[in-house]
């Protein structure tokens, strides 16, 4: 692996480059968070070869949407049925915008 590697994965928000202990941090919550979050199923962490979690900035941002939700008075099991749907709901918007432009016969990006 090149340093060259390392940094593209650095850059990767799909990388699980980060421990619980320093997701917590980041996000200014609680390891007791990130578990019920992952028990609600909103973000599955990786393993690491000796069974630690890792998380992304993906799974980080997505946690981070819901403990805006907890902070405000929602039940954690709801806050990840909401984050869950948002994320569904952008999903849906970009697939029709796609499709939009496909059928304007506007050239789509390369992914």
């Amino acid at each position: 692996m090149t340093a060259d590697d390392s940094f593209d994965r650095l850059n990767d928000d799909d990388y699980p480059a980060y421990t619980m202990g320093r997701a917590a941090e980041m996000l200014g919550t609680t390891q007791g968070f990130l578990r019920a979050v992952g028990e609600a199923r909103l973000i599955t962490p990786l393993r690491s070869t000796g069974g630690h979690r890792r998380y992304s900035r993906y799974q980080l941002r997505i946690a981070a949407r819901a403990r805006e939700l907890v902070d405000h008075g929602t039940p954690v099991e709801a806050a990840c049925r909401i984050v869950i749907l948002e994320d569904q709901l952008e999903e849906a918007q970009r697939i029709n915008a796609e499709h939009q432009r496909r059928a304007a016969g506007t050239p789509t990006a390369v992914s």
